[in-house]
């Protein structure tokens, strides 16, 4: 299964000025590709802090929310639409590919981001670079201890002033 790591961040590389910060501050082209990116793979894979930054279920494709007690979610769930789930990113994934999913999108936040890095599920980063400065805040690993190698594939302007930039997770 492949798992596309995607973010929105400043031009510092910020993602949030803390855990609360909603993801009101991206641009409108970054929405959109994301919007699109996110419905191709039918899923969104996300931890439960970012997912009540958004405070819904996004239309249209499954919202995989990781938490460590997914029984005290359960009168939320919506098969195939809002699904709490407790698992490693290795369970997750087989859990997704025996639903049929060939790919996924992670998107965040930063714990669940790193797990699945550290744990080398991560095949592709889809960075998007806003052009804005929070000078602190939260990086999409905050905290973390990464070593991470990726390898450029592309890169795109997206409009509002902000481009894309895609690369490969070298294994």
């Amino acid at each position: 299964m492949k798992i596309i790591l995607m973010m929105a961040m400043t031009a510092d590389g910020i993602v949030a000025r803390d855990s609360s910060h909603k993801a009101d501050w991206t641009s409108k082209a970054d929405k959109k590709a994301f919007i699109a990116e996110t419905k191709k793979h039918g899923v969104i894979i996300m931890g439960e802090t970012t997912y009540r930054t958004i405070g819904r279920p996004l239309p249209g494709r499954l919202n995989l929310v990781l938490t460590m007690e997914p029984e005290k979610r359960a009168a939320e769930s919506v098969p195939g639409v809002l699904e709490f789930y407790r698992g490693s990113p290795a369970e997750v994934v087989a859990h997704l590919s025996g639903k049929g999913y060939q790919s996924a999108v992670l998107g965040g936040g930063p714990y669940t981001n790193a797990s699945f890095l550290k744990a080398g599920l991560v095949d592709e980063v889809l960075i998007t670079i806003e052009p804005k400065l929070f000078g602190n805040g939260m990086t999409f690993a905050k905290g973390q201890d990464l070593d991470v190698n990726l390898v450029y594939i592309s890169s795109a302007p997206l409009g509002d002033n902000a481009v894309q930039i895609r690369y490969q997770v070298a294994k």
